[in-house]
């Protein structure tokens, strides 16, 4: 430990501030509010996980917090007041603050990276953690009980991967009280999961599907996949605006 200079730099400075914090309590308020402790340099960085650049904090936002709520000197600003006010920007997912000796602060801003939406203009951020904020963004929509937000999120990205060759997105996915799922996609068609081998049902609708639509001419609508060895599949007759079903073995 002796020879890291490095952490023995980080360790000095951190006893240089304590010492001066400790010295700070212990003056009087007339000499910590004196000109020479004033806030002089704000400093204001933020992030978003996908690409690093902020897309819905605004820099109206920003000047507006900075000018209503940081008030005091280096020593008697209020760090918790500050972060909860940036907390409560819609599009804000965590904050830090924190002093710079000797006239400075440091506020780190990490913005909500939005992955679907849900009711009440709720969305979900790539961790599955529900908040609340506009966006004109195209979305995937999710429904089910909010506490299963997180299973939903990582299932989603799992099911668009297996989806990939078929380059089609989905649209929706409803996940039930009884953890029973379902995908509407883009197209229209409705897959019914159920609630076992999910990804193994969603892996054989893979591999089955060119074999699928060179059966019909029809619109699919429906593709059942809970069968133990194979898939029913729904389509309209868009002449006689009938329903037929087809029942398939498993292909492959």
């Amino acid at each position: 430990m002796w020879d890291n200079y490095r952490l023995l730099n980080i360790l000095a400075s951190g006893l240089f501030t304590l010492v001066v914090l400790t010295a700070a309590a212990a003056i009087s308020p007339s000499v910590i509010n004196l000109p020479v402790f004033a806030l002089k340099e704000i400093n204001i960085t933020g992030t978003n996980k996908t690409d690093g650049r902020l897309k819905y904090i605004t820099r109206e936002q920003i000047r507006s917090l900075v000018s209503s709520k940081i008030d005091g000197s280096f020593f008697t600003v209020e760090l918790d007041a500050i972060g909860n006010a940036f907390e409560k920007l819609p599009w804000v997912r965590a904050v830090s603050v924190r002093r710079n000796w000797p006239h400075g602060l440091e506020i780190e801003l990490e913005e909500q990276v939005v992955l679907a939406r849900r009711e009440n203009l709720e969305l979900v951020n790539i961790y599955g953690e529900v908040f609340t904020a506009k966006t004109d963004k195209r979305l995937p929509q999710f429904t089910g009980p909010v506490e299963g937000s997180y299973e939903v999120s990582q299932k989603y990205v799992t099911f668009q991967k297996l989806l990939q060759p078929l380059q089609k997105r989905i649209a929706q996915i409803n996940f039930s009280p009884r953890q029973a799922w379902r995908i509407h996609m883009e197209n229209g068609v409705v897959l019914e999961l159920g609630r076992e081998k999910i990804e193994a049902r969603l892996g054989v609708y893979v591999s089955a599907y060119d074999h699928i639509v060179s059966q019909f001419k029809e619109k699919i609508t429906y593709v059942d996949l809970r069968y133990p060895n194979g898939f029913s599949v729904r389509v309209i007759d868009s002449a006689q605006k009938k329903i037929h079903d087809q029942i398939f073995k498993k292909v492959g």
